[in-house]
C-alpha cells in the first residue's frame, strides 16, 4: 500500500450561546482541519464566526460539519428524513458557513457529517447519496469513514463528481467490517494515551489498524480524527501532531 501524507482534523466550534464546549484555542495550533458545527447539533453564527477567525489565525482549513437538527441530543440521535430532506438540512447549513467563510475571504474546504448522520450515511447508500448530492451543490469534498470496502462510496461520489477524504479515528476501536465500535459496546472509546498514540502510528506508518476482535484491518486514510474536549486531549493531539509531522517526512 503507497503510504499516504495524512492530516490531523478536529470536530471544532460546538459551543452555544454561553456555553462552552471543548478547547478549541488549545487545539486549533495543532491541527490541520477545523470540521466547524453549523448550528443544527450546536454552534450559533456568532461561535461560528469567532472559530472561523481562530483557524485563520492558525492557517488551518476549516470543514462544514452539519447534522440532523437535534440540539437536545447533539446530534447523536438518527431522525427519520427523506433523501430530500437530508440533502436541504445539508444545503442550510454549508451555505450559512460559507456565507460566514466568504465574510472573512476564507475558503470553505470540505464537508464533514456529524454524529448520527455521519454513521447513518456509512450504513445506507441512499443516506450517502443524499449528502453526496448536497455536497456536489458547492463543488467540495466530503469527509467519510475509510471502510473495508470503499467502492461503492466511490462509485456514487463519481457520479457527482465530489472527491472524498477517507478518515480514520485516533480513539475509537474498529470492528472487523471496518465500521467503527458502536459507542455502547465495552472498550469503544480508546482512554489510553498509549492506546490511542499506538493506533495513529500503526494508520500513518503501516494504513492498518488493530479492530476490537483483534483482526488486522488495512485502512487508506487521508486524515485522522482527534477529539480535544479535555486537557488531557490537548496533550495527546500535540503528541500526535509531532508523530505525524514526523511520519510525513518519512
Amino acid at each position: 500500500m503507497e503510504k499516504r501524507s495524512i492530516s490531523l482534523n478536529c470536530d471544532m466550534g460546538e459551543s452555544f450561546g454561553a456555553w462552552k464546549m471543548g478547547n478549541d484555542d488549545s487545539v486549533m495550533p495543532y491541527i490541520h482541519m477545523a470540521n466547524i458545527a453549523c448550528g443544527f447539533h450546536a454552534s450559533d453564527p456568532q461561535i461560528m464566526n469567532e472559530t472561523i477567525k481562530l483557524a485563520i489565525k492558525h492557517d488551518v482549513k476549516v470543514g462544514a460539519h452539519p447534522s440532523y437538527p437535534d440540539l437536545q441530543g447533539f446530534g447523536r440521535r438518527s431522525i427519520q428524513l427523506s433523501p430530500d430532506e437530508i440533502t436541504n438540512i445539508l444545503i442550510y447549513q454549508i451555505g450559512a458557513i460559507k456565507g460566514l467563510c466568504d465574510s472573512h475571504n476564507k475558503d470553505l474546504s470540505y464537508v464533514k457529517p456529524h454524529g448520527a448522520l455521519y454513521n447513518d450515511m456509512i450504513k445506507d447508500l441512499v443516506i450517502f447519496e443524499s449528502v453526496v448530492d448536497a455536497v456536489a451543490s458547492f463543488g467540495l469534498p466530503l469527509m467519510t469513514l475509510a471502510v473495508k470496502d470503499t467502492q461503492p462510496y466511490l462509485d456514487i461520489a463519481d457520479k457527482y463528481d465530489v472527491p472524498l477524504l477517507f478518515e480514520a479515528f485516533a480513539d475509537r476501536s474498529y470492528q472487523a467490517n471496518g465500521f467503527l465500535a458502536p459507542r455502547g459496546q465495552q472498550k469503544a472509546v480508546l482512554t489510553i494515551q498509549e492506546d490511542i498514540l499506538n493506533q495513529v502510528l500503526q494508520i500513518a506508518r503501516y494504513g492498518k489498524v488493530r479492530t476490537i476482535d483483534g483482526f488486522s484491518l488495512e485502512l487508506e486514510a487521508d486524515t485522522i480524527c482527534v477529539h480535544g474536549d479535555n486537557e488531557q486531549a490537548v496533550s495527546i493531539i500535540k503528541q500526535i501532531r509531532a508523530m505525524l509531522d514526523k511520519e510525513n517526512l518519512t
